[in-house]
């Protein structure tokens, strides 16, 4: 038989391993591997799991439809494939290429070493474009253009399968999962993510490229398909595929706001091709997930990392900061920021707090339902200023707050304790006069902290060895495609427009 391996692609539509394995005589069976081992990991959580098994589930419903057989199994991925190999021989193993966190990476290693051993052929192809093996970026652009204009798989499901068995489906407890509620958690599975897709261009994204920035408007503005994508129910270019249809469509011209929608739509596939950039990265230089990138930063000396004071602060939303404690708090409850303000809360934990980057990333990456290691350790790096080739980014919490929320209105749906705070206070409330109600002191004197790390930082760029080191990153790693930045006025969000916001428990 030949073995089709869903990893983080729970998905039938656009799933070139499946086509491949039905153009072969073979019988094939459909495989899913839940691994515990995975789950135990420090970047993995409970809100993650729940978003998982709801997208399993919604594939094993899609299977249902087609009649075809899918065989869960839970344990190591090698002692269940040699497991399958003994009593029915595997002629060939079909899966996506995964680029994700290290111990995946260490999985998968030991998965070519035993097909190599027992000569079974393992055909792996693209999900995402990030190529294999890549030695710089010169038309790297180019090659994600031409993959994603590919066009989506088509096929019969008129074919042999193999029926097996399955192993029962694990709640946490039964993984050793804590739990994890997220009240505003999204849904998981395929017909979700299509959900999210369509009201994305049927009216939610027109303003898409200025709404992502403010934790008001970004919610309803962004797509909201990163989990999905995160966990394979919708691909990639399908998604292109779709935006690009929508704007060949007549109905796309004739719309007012029809600027807005040409802005939108430039933003969010420029976004798409972000996404693949990023993972190409770890893709790379796999160290990315726990070595700075640039190494002259391995020799800064951080607060003492033992001192949880701060990092619990921080994860609490009780800095006393408040758009900083907003989005914790929000984050907490979402499972999901936009982009703009998980960059702040990232470069206040580096910067403000003098954190080692992998301690505040470790915990984002846990609360995050659709965290994507490629981009969330770049980014992490990123905001902390670790790369050597990136602008130093310092975010000014007050700044950002005064920029984002001006009417305090998150802040306050957030931190019900300001709930009665003038707006003349709400970014700084540590200068309201009301002693009996005033807010937390701030966790530490904003510009000075802000300063000491810029000090640190900028310290090691001006060494020769430092520049010919940053060079060679900027070689394997910078984007060759220059990027263009649009303005757009600023969206009318409605609450009925947030509804799809509302709890799932």
């Amino acid at each position: 038989m030949n073995v089709v391996w869903f990893k983080r692609d729970l998905r039938l539509v656009d799933h070139q391993p499946l086509v491949e394995a039905l153009l072969q005589p073979e019988p094939i069976l459909c495989l899913h591997i839940i691994e515990p081992d995975l789950w135990a990991q420090v970047d993995m959580s409970g809100r993650q799991y729940d978003f998982y098994i709801e997208s399993l589930r919604g594939l094993q419903s899609e299977c249902d439809n087609y009649r075809i057989p899918l065989c869960i199994r839970v344990g190591s991925a090698v002692n269940i494939l040699q497991h399958l190999h003994e009593s029915n021989p595997i002629s060939s193993l079909y899966s996506h290429q995964e680029t994700w966190n290290d111990w995946s990476y260490q999985r998968d290693k030991s998965i070519k070493k035993w097909t190599d051993n027992i000569r079974v052929s393992w055909k792996e192809f693209q999900q995402f474009g990030v190529f294999r093996p890549l030695k710089n970026r010169d038309g790297w652009a180019r090659r994600w253009e031409q993959l994603m204009n590919k066009p989506i798989s088509r096929y019969s499901f008129d074919h042999p399968f193999v029926s097996l068995p399955s192993d029962s489906i694990l709640s946490k407890s039964q993984m050793k999962i804590s739990e994890d509620p997220c009240q505003y958690r999204l849904k998981g599975g395929r017909h979700q993510a299509l959900k999210y897709l369509k009201s994305f261009f049927a009216d939610r994204g027109c303003f898409y490229t200025k709404a992502m920035s403010s934790p008001n408007t970004a919610p309803t503005a962004c797509s909201r398909l990163s989990p999905y994508i995160s966990f394979g129910c919708i691909s990639m270019k399908e998604i292109h595929h779709y935006s690009s249809e929508f704007q060949g469509k007549e109905a796309f011209n004739d719309r007012s706001n029809r600027s807005a929608w040409k802005q939108a739509t430039r933003s969010f596939t420029g976004r798409l091709r972000w996404h693949c950039h990023f993972i190409q990265k770890l893709e790379d230089q796999p160290a990315i997930e726990y070595a700075s990138i640039h190494s002259a930063y391995n020799t800064l000396t951080y607060h003492d990392p033992m001192n949880l004071d701060r990092l619990d602060r921080w994860k609490n939303g009780q800095t006393g900061f408040p758009l900083v404690d907003a989005c914790m708090r929000a984050l907490n409850q979402w499972g999901w920021l936009n982009f703009r303000m998980r960059a702040m809360v990232m470069s206040f934990a580096a910067h403000h707090l003098w954190m080692h980057w992998r301690q505040p990333a470790h915990y984002l990456a846990k609360q995050f339902v659709d965290y994507e290691p490629g981009i969330h350790y770049s980014q992490c790096q990123m905001q902390a200023g670790t790369t050597g080739i990136n602008s130093i980014r310092i975010y000014n919490p007050i700044k950002q707050s005064h920029d984002h929320d001006p009417d305090g209105q998150f802040i306050r749906h957030w931190i019900p304790e300001l709930e009665n705070c003038p707006l003349e206070y709400i970014h700084s409330p540590w200068e309201w006069l009301s002693s009996d109600n005033r807010y937390i002191d701030p966790i530490v004197d904003e510009k000075g902290a802000r300063k000491h790390a810029a000090d640190q930082l900028y310290s090691l760029r001006r060494h020769a060895p430092f520049k010919e080191e940053a060079a060679k990153i900027a070689e394997k790693h910078a984007s060759r495609r220059s990027s263009r930045t649009t303005k757009q006025a600023r969206p009318l969000i409605s609450e009925k427009q947030l509804s799809f916001l509302e709890p799932n428990n």
